[in-house]
């Protein structure tokens, strides 16, 4: 049953990073003959300072991003566990974000955030009628807060989903009991959600790793201003297809795959994740 997944998996999967590895020790410019390289692109691109800025501005976009949204996409789970036709609309209407482009969601903010005719340009906002994205020391948490505009309902779904799991027997016993909200939530609710906040997290940071196309847009593809918003995926599309060195893009691309597997791997082994012990037992 399995064959079918596995099959795609391979095709879609495997045989492309195979690929990717094999251009990391090759030497081409995207239209020429491949010559063999060496180490030479991987020598190049562990001695570049450029490429441990970007590693690390992809490391503070996924750890800002995980802060930001985990409390507000816990929140708004909390807040659309219960049944109700008003919840159910706004769920609804939350979940929009999820079904847009991100080029077309880069786009709107983009002119959204304009200081001559976005957002500041409203009476009441002129305090707004700022160079977010064009500040070095903002764009990148403007970046990031648009970001979790995109993604945080897609993990509050996550939390709804888990909280409604979680047998109401549970809190009519810590009810009798004489428990209030905030125990309920911190002794029942978070606790059964473990899981879930595993899951949600491990989504997060590695997807924090694949950030490009809506970098891409906001930064007008440049990664700017500057490289203040250069995370690894744009630096690796850069070196690639505007300097037009395969060679240096793949080694970026193989260790954009190691570090995304190696946190992956480090998150589930840290959590206990991979035993998937039952929090339901004797129930």
């Amino acid at each position: 049953m399995a064959a079918p997944a596995l099959l795609l998996f391979g095709l879609f999967g495997l045989v492309p990073l195979i690929g990717v590895a094999a251009l990391s020790v090759a030497r081409w410019d995207g239209l020429g003959s491949i010559s063999w390289a060496g180490l030479t692109n991987w020598t190049s691109v562990l001695t570049d300072s450029a490429t441990w800025q970007s590693l690390w501005l992809t490391v503070k976009v996924m750890v800002v991003s995980w802060l930001v949204q985990t409390p507000i996409a816990l929140a708004l789970g909390l807040f659309q566990a219960p049944r109700g036709r008003l919840r159910a609309l706004f769920a609804v209407l939350f979940f929009l974000p999820l079904l847009l482009s991100a080029v077309a969601i880069g786009l709107t903010w983009q002119a959204l955030l304009d200081p001559s005719f976005g957002i500041g340009a409203t009476p009441g906002l002129h305090w707004l009628a700022k160079p977010l994205l064009g500040s070095p020391e903002l764009a990148l948490y403007t970046v990031i807060f648009v970001i979790a505009w995109q993604f945080v309902p897609f993990h509050a779904l996550l939390y709804q989903a888990g909280i409604r799991q979680i047998p109401t027997a549970l809190y009519e016993a810590a009810a009798l009991d004489g428990a209030g909200p905030v125990t309920r939530f911190l002794h029942i609710t978070l606790p059964q959600l473990k899981y879930t906040l595993v899951t949600s997290s491990t989504l997060m940071l590695v997807g924090s790793l694949t950030y490009f196309d809506l970098i891409f847009v906001l930064s007008g593809g440049t990664g700017g201003p500057g490289t203040a918003t250069r995370v690894l995926p744009l630096s690796m599309y850069i070196t690639g297809f505007q300097a037009h060195d395969m060679g240096r893009a793949s080694a970026l691309a193989t260790l954009l795959v190691v570090f995304g597997l190696g946190l992956s791997l480090l998150t589930t082994r840290l959590s206990g994740f991979t035993r998937m012990d039952s929090q339901q037992e004797g129930m």
